[in-house]
């Protein structure tokens, strides 16, 4: 069973309120309209962009989405269990902080001599315990997400510059290389990481009790508190595993930079559009990891014909920012019709 469900709060029916004809139009062009939008734009490029639709090239798209897709689906988990609010609800701006710690950690812990197994566990451990950094921030002191993970992401930027001197760490391992290296089609290996995590985290999220209960208590806190759900411990394990993702992602970093390097901030801004803009592609509107994948893509197609057409990228982070604009006005509008 999907976690896509209608939740229903407690005292309440679960009779569908009469439908409003233009909320259910504006509801259909959103969800709809991201589905057109991913087609035309894939359309146009492939008229307009040499090699756009070759295997090649979408593995290489699907290679160049790994990182932030991973972290995007660890901000989506934040998203499903605090609610879609960013001000109020989840948000977690230190994960490309953390992604660029884990990546320094990583890369300082192999030229120390030590193997990849101590290296990756160190990692992940890193981004964990960024997680649980926030996640005692916002659950246990109240503080609000946004405002405590901007000083988390402010803490552990400054704590990687101390650990890199602010240089550039190279990095190169058999694993490191087997990771940013391709199949015999020439598919590169990130393309089957980034797919295989979406997987593992689409069944976990959408499928299983977990994800249900993580659903329940960010779409209607009161219902869950009245049906004895730990709110707490699940919003707190939320951030958990969001900063587990910015481990995986430094692992992934490092690899693919063959090391660890500077601004890695800069990755912020391409995973909050991603993460926010996978709710287009839900039914309910509400964040879910197979639509934070397809967001990934159609960020990373975008990306991959602008520079497949020699078009400047910095209009990429001006489109990311309209879609932004859009996706979150939109919802919220919708949002406030269907209240």
């Amino acid at each position: 069973m999907s976690a896509e469900v209608e939740f229903a709060p407690a005292g309440f029916s679960a009779i569908e309120p009469p439908s409003r004809p233009a909320g259910n139009i504006a509801a259909g062009v959103l969800r709809f309209g991201s589905l057109i939008a991913f087609a035309a734009i894939l359309i146009i490029f492939s008229l307009t962009a040499p090699y756009f639709l070759s295997v090649g090239n979408i593995g290489n798209v699907l290679g160049q989405s790994a990182i932030s897709g991973v972290l995007a689906i660890g901000l989506t988990v934040v998203l499903v269990a605090g609610g879609s609010n960013v001000v109020t609800g989840g948000i977690d701006l230190s994960l490309a902080a953390n992604m660029g710690l884990s990546a320094a950690v990583y890369a300082s812990l192999t030229q120390l001599g030590y193997g990849d197994a101590t290296a990756i566990t160190a990692s992940i451990l890193t981004g964990a315990l960024i997680g649980t950094v926030n996640a005692v921030a916002v659950v246990y002191a109240g503080i609000v997400p946004l405002l405590a993970t901007l000083a988390v992401m402010n803490v552990v930027a400054g704590l990687e510059l101390v650990l890199t001197q602010n240089t550039v760490l190279p990095a190169s391992t058999p694993f490191l290389s087997a990771l940013s290296g391709s199949d015999p089609f020439g598919l590169p290996v990130l393309a089957y990481v980034l797919i295989g995590f979406t997987a593992i985290a689409t069944a976990i999220i959408q499928y299983t009790p977990l994800g249900l209960r993580l659903y329940a208590v960010g779409e209607f806190p009161d219902a869950a508190r009245a049906a004895g759900l730990p709110l707490r411990r699940l919003l707190a394990g939320a951030f958990v595993a969001s900063g587990i993702s910015g481990g995986i992602a430094g692992i992934l970093s490092v690899s693919y930079l063959s090391g660890s390097t500077t601004g890695s901030g800069e990755m912020l801004l391409p995973v909050v559009v991603i993460a926010l803009l996978g709710s287009v592609f839900s039914r309910r509107l509400v964040p879910t990891v197979t639509g934070t994948f397809l967001s990934a893509l159609l960020i990373g197609f975008l990306t991959n014909g602008f520079q497949l057409l020699n078009i400047s990228s910095t209009l990429v982070s001006g489109v990311q920012g309209v879609l932004i604009l859009i996706v979150v006005s939109a919802t919220t509008l919708l949002r406030r019709q269907e209240a």
